[in-house]
Formats: C-alpha cells, sequence, structure tokens
C-alpha cells in the first residue's frame, strides 16, 4: 500500500479530460428524445464557438458523430456532450437549457463568459 493510500489522498492515476459546461435535465432529456426519434445512439451534443456574427463569436450546438482530435467529452444521463479544445475556454461554466413556453421554444446557452452579445443574440464576444 502506498503513502498516498494510507492516507486517503489516492487520486486516479489518469484523470480524464473534461469540459465545463453543463446540460440541464431538460436539455439532456430533449437531446437523447431527438436522437431516438431519429434512431440514432451513434451521436453527442456538440457545443462549439465559431468566429462571425456582429459581435465576433459565434455558437454551433448540433448533433455530431464524428470525434475530432483532442475532444473533451462529459455525459448527462446518457447524453455525451463534446466541446473541442479551441472552444473549451469560451464555454467553460457555460448552461445549455432546453426552454418550451408559450415565447420560446429551443436550446438555450447561458455562458458567463460572454462579456457582451449583439441585439439578435446570435453572437457573442
Amino acid at each position: 500500500m502506498t503513502t498516498a493510500e494510507q492516507t486517503g489522498n489516492a487520486q486516479p492515476e489518469a484523470a480524464e479530460a473534461t469540459h465545463g459546461v453543463t446540460l440541464t435535465d431538460a436539455a439532456a432529456a430533449k437531446a437523447k428524445a431527438l436522437l431516438e426519434q431519429e434512431g440514432r445512439d451513434d451521436m453527442h451534443l456538440r457545443i462549439a464557438v465559431q468566429p462571425g456574427g456582429c459581435a465576433g463569436l459565434k455558437y454551433q450546438l448540433f448533433f455530431d458523430e464524428r470525434t475530432l482530435d483532442g475532444d473533451l467529452f462529459r455525459d448527462f444521463g446518457g447524453i455525451q456532450v463534446a466541446v473541442d479544445r479551441m472552444s473549451a475556454p469560451y464555454v467553460s461554466d457555460a448552461v445549455i437549457d432546453f426552454v418550451d413556453s408559450i415565447e420560446k421554444q429551443g436550446f438555450t446557452i447561458d455562458n458567463p463568459n460572454a462579456t457582451g452579445s449583439c441585439a439578435c443574440g446570435d453572437s457573442f464576444h
């Protein structure tokens, strides 16, 4: 037994790299339902940040079957969320939710890293 194990401070040998995005239960349920409706169990939800929009950066949120070199993953109730390493700093601590109200329906992204956004709300900086 090692000293770390004896003192109760044992660390996993290789911690899996992950990202800081959170998927709410509502968003996970909706994503899972959409994939089941399509009969797909080979896809994950990807959030990425791309240059563009009137504020400089825009989000992309889509189902993807690809795994890119350096992807970071987290599981939320059976739905894997992927973030590429370049996008990860921009979306760290972001929360993806699903809203279904009389006024609005769809996935929303609440990102504390966004210092501002454009009037249409499609891009941020």
